[in-house]
């Protein structure tokens, strides 16, 4: 089994209301906002970088990153471009 399968297996055991594979070309920016459930990414290609309270973190894939409830924050998707496993507590919440 592939590993975005796999996560896609694992977010659904872990509850969430909607799971699903997306991807944008390099460069893409995220303007800040935030999310009323709380939302997780496992990123399988490529890799982002998400600015939360005012720090930048990478996201290189393989890793997951889980945003809380009501975290504002922004991103930009890294030179190669991602592909991530979306995860919404709150299905249409990202």
């Amino acid at each position: 089994m592939e590993l975005s399968e796999r996560y896609m297996q694992k977010f659904e055991q872990e509850g969430f209301a909607s799971v699903y594979e997306w991807q944008d070309p390099p460069g893409t920016v995220y303007e800040e906002h935030e999310h009323k459930g709380k939302v997780s990414l496992f990123v399988t290609d490529g890799s982002i970088t998400f600015t939360i309270d005012g720090k930048n973190k990478e996201v290189i894939a393989p890793a997951r990153m889980d945003i809380p409830p009501n975290t504002p924050h922004c991103a930009v998707v890294g030179p190669e471009g991602w592909i991530v496993i979306v995860a919404e507590e709150i299905e249409g919440d990202s």
